[in-house]
């Protein structure tokens, strides 16, 4: 007879580690000067073989550079400097930026009109960061639904979102399926497809919605 404890799904593995502090010292600016070879390599279309050549370098040493796992010298750098049409400074800025954090206190959020708002849908802006290092960004709204509000699943937008309720019930569509959302229930869907409250099934409903997308 098997127990509950073998029958308990098994965690899924997650690659990232939440708690990993980054070393203070070389190691963290190997890995900032790697991310901005590789973003301006991705951003002029080139491959890994096609820099290597253009600078110089060879294929190893150049994935060890993008992967933050080598010091490059200051000749290996003003080389993909060349390669690139970059200046050298530019391989630091990821290092050297300032990382930010945005504090939103209670009542103090932004009541805003999202393109493509349907009426009746109340949207809270929690907090924005514009333009940073990570190449991601990220809208946090909390979102209220009345009586009044329009129940038609109209929404489309790029990007990932995840729906988080905090506050009654809505059968939610994404594509040709509807979710059935309660308090505590999340839904995380790529927003590329047709998405939205299909019916308010008990109000007032409450729930945040994360949205991420590349940035520029």
């Amino acid at each position: 007879m098997p127990t509950s404890a073998a029958r308990r799904p098994r965690k899924p593995a997650l690659d990232q580690d939440p708690h990993r502090v980054r070393d203070a010292g070389g190691r963290n600016l190997e890995a900032a000067i790697g991310r901005e070879v590789r973003s301006l390599r991705r951003q002029q279309g080139l491959t890994v073989a096609e820099l290597a050549r253009a600078s110089g370098l060879s294929l190893g040493m150049l994935s060890k550079i993008e992967n933050g796992a080598t010091s490059p010298s200051l000749t290996t750098l003003q080389a993909l400097g060349h390669a690139l049409s970059t200046p050298v400074t530019a391989f630091f800025r990821s290092f050297e930026e300032r990382r930010e954090a945005h504090h939103v206190r209670a009542g103090d959020h932004v009541e805003i009109e999202r393109r493509g708002t349907r009426a009746g849908h109340q949207y809270h802006l929690l907090g924005h960061i514009g333009s940073n290092g990570s190449g991601v960004v990220v809208e946090p709204y909390l979102i209220t639904l009345t009586a009044e509000s329009d129940r038609f699943p109209t929404f489309q937008h790029e990007g990932l979102e995840l729906l988080y309720v905090l506050e009654g019930e809505v059968d939610y569509r994404h594509g040709d399926t509807i979710y059935p959302l309660k308090p505590g229930d999340s839904l995380l869907f790529d927003a590329d497809a047709r998405h939205g409250p299909e019916t308010l099934v008990k109000l007032p409903a409450r729930y945040l919605s994360v949205i991420a997308y590349p940035q520029g």
